[in-house]
């Protein structure tokens, strides 16, 4: 998803962009390679080590807190890869609400959410959606692009689970 998202949001020219969940840097470093300041956020503690190289470099920053608390500023670019469904259906509305927020007239975003039939549906602390819902979230911006996939496959810590995962690409009006 980060490469679709690059190739409509184009060469960041350094535009400030937010990696949201930013895990093992990969999708950080993609964004700064095509040109973007990146605000790299992640509650694992080993993320500024992760990508020290860049937080050097300038490019980027690195933050390690929860979506729920961090201050979000504003953005042309939101991405966040398989890490929103981690926000507790509780705790969800107001993070998506700052994240919608966030992101300037024009930007883009590129998110994805477990959807209803993934191996980690039932878990209650979890924030599962289907389509229809996820089209609701993006209600209002243009160019969206809602994608499903689902395959078997490892989880984070190596046991077999089915994924599905539904992705989404939108820009903020203006």
């Amino acid at each position: 998803m980060c490469t679709q998202l690059l190739e409509l949001a184009g060469h960041g020219r350094g535009r400030k962009a937010l990696d949201l969940g930013a895990g093992a840097g990969v999708e950080t470093r993609a964004l700064a390679a095509h040109g973007w300041r990146v605000l790299a956020v992640d509650l694992d503690p080993r993320l500024p080590g992760r990508i020290a190289d860049l937080v050097r470099g300038g490019r980027v920053a690195a933050v390690v807190g929860d979506l729920r608390d961090v201050s979000l500023p504003s953005a042309e670019l939101v991405h966040s890869s398989l890490v929103l469904s981690f926000t507790g259906p509780a705790d969800f509305p107001a993070v998506w609400a700052r994240i919608r927020g966030c992101l300037l007239p024009g930007g883009r975003l590129g998110v994805d959410f477990f959807g209803p039939r993934d191996g980690w549906a039932d878990v209650p602390s979890l924030t599962i959606l289907d389509r229809p819902q996820v089209e609701e979230l993006v209600a209002g911006m243009d160019d969206v692009r809602v994608d499903e996939e689902e395959w078997d496959g490892p989880s984070y810590g190596g046991d077999a689970k089915h994924w599905h995962v539904i992705q989404v690409l939108a820009r903020q009006p203006g």
